[in-house]
């Protein structure tokens, strides 16, 4: 069979799936599980790939590879997915919201996963033209992707990048309309790393503040003056933003407390800057709270590097976009602050992510990483096509 037959008759296979592919999607959206405990998404997955005759490896604990096509390929193609959600409540109201208090998809897992399942369940039908080909394909299932370290270490430690000539994945972009891919040559995230100051003191009465080591107040000083201090020491270029997203210190007005904590985000442009950063913030820690006689404990933790494109992972990606999700289909996108293990897969082999249009034509623009965010269905089926054929590129 032509290539072009091929690509035609996968592409057909994805649409033929169809009411599947949306109906398991819901059934992830309403059934979502924390990084690590991804059980339940992970049955599901291997259920439909181990019918469909696909060989399938679960990972320990959660998550799973498999592999379609020749068993030792010319050339052989990952695609990855991150199965788990967040810790938030779903505010959506939509009849498949949620079922599992505190947790929901507000960052579109549930459509990567099903996106790679439904390309995977589509090349199956053509496994012996896969072999014929020379062309291996992995689905790389990956638990853990929303914590700091995530899940991509455990994933290479099992050997699931041996072999793969080059690796893709899309991430879920409410920004722009459905139907529309986002791709960049280069970084298209930033590094991210989580940030945990606790701080100790004598506490006391607050009517005298001398007697004591006023530790809220310098709370507030590390709150303020650790991200203004950062930015005049380091070069601007690497766009540095340290964003503080919990603070937690006493319980009642009138009592100065012995210990407070803040915890946030450090994140950056660039990846040299990023080597560099850690003793940094540690160093100005110190010297901010140091008039006050207070305890500082610093725990910086390395995150993920930036998701570097690489320019001909994105040429396939671009011709795989016009040709199944529309000639029209691919923009260019910027570079965001946002954080992706992808990076570390990709500092092993060459590859790409995409940003997968999300938004109905006409319709609100939701935030990731929020309760309220509804992602357009026909994203699912695009996500299904787009792997599906990037992989034959």
């Amino acid at each position: 069979m032509p290539p072009s037959e091929l690509a035609a008759q996968v592409s057909a296979a994805v649409e033929e799936l169809r009411p599947s592919l949306l109906r398991w999607r819901r059934e992830l959206h309403r059934h979502p599980e924390v990084s690590w405990q991804e059980h339940r998404t992970t049955a599901v997955v291997i259920e439909h790939l181990t019918d469909a005759g696909v060989r399938v490896s679960p990972l320990p604990g959660s998550g799973a590879v498999a592999d379609l096509g020749a068993p030792e390929p010319s050339r052989r193609i990952a695609l990855r997915a991150d199965l788990d959600a967040l810790p938030l409540d779903e505010a959506t109201g939509l009849e498949f919201a949620s079922r599992n208090p505190g947790v929901c998809h507000a960052c579109g897992h549930d459509v990567h996963t099903v996106g790679v399942l439904g390309a995977g369940l589509a090349l199956a039908r053509v496994q012996d033209d896969l072999v014929r080909l020379g062309i291996g394909v992995r689905l790389i299932f990956q638990p853990a992707e929303e914590t700091i370290p995530g899940g991509a270490h455990k994933v290479m430690s099992t050997g699931a990048l041996d072999g793969v000539d080059r690796l893709f994945a899309v991430h879920c972009d409410p920004s722009i309309d459905v139907g529309t891919v986002g791709l960049r040559v280069g970084a298209i995230t930033a590094a991210s790393d989580s940030v945990h100051v606790m701080l100790t003191g004598r506490g006391g009465h607050t009517s005298r503040p001398h007697l004591t080591q006023d530790l809220v107040y310098a709370l507030g000083k590390v709150i303020t003056d650790v991200p203004a201090v950062l930015s005049r020491r380091l070069d601007p270029r690497s766009g540095t933003a340290l964003v503080w997203g919990a603070v937690r210190a006493g319980t009642v007005s009138n009592v100065i407390p012995a210990s407070g904590e803040c915890v946030g985000t450090l994140r950056m442009l660039d990846a040299q800057t990023w080597d560099t950063t850690g003793r940094l913030i540690e160093e100005i820690v110190h010297s901010v709270v140091s008039p006050y006689g207070v305890r500082a404990t610093v725990r910086h933790v390395k995150g993920v590097p930036p998701v570097v494109n690489d320019a001909a992972a994105v040429a396939a990606f671009e011709a795989a976009a016009r040709r199944v999700v529309g000639e029209d289909s691919v923009v260019p996108t910027p570079q965001s602050l946002g954080g992706e293990d992808l990076g570390w897969y990709l500092t092993e082999v060459p590859g790409a992510m995409a940003r997968l249009g999300t938004r109905s034509p006409g319709g609100p623009t939701f935030e990731l990483h929020q309760g309220d965010l509804v992602v357009d269905e026909e994203s699912v089926m695009h996500a299904a096509q787009l792997m599906a054929a990037v992989a034959l590129r």
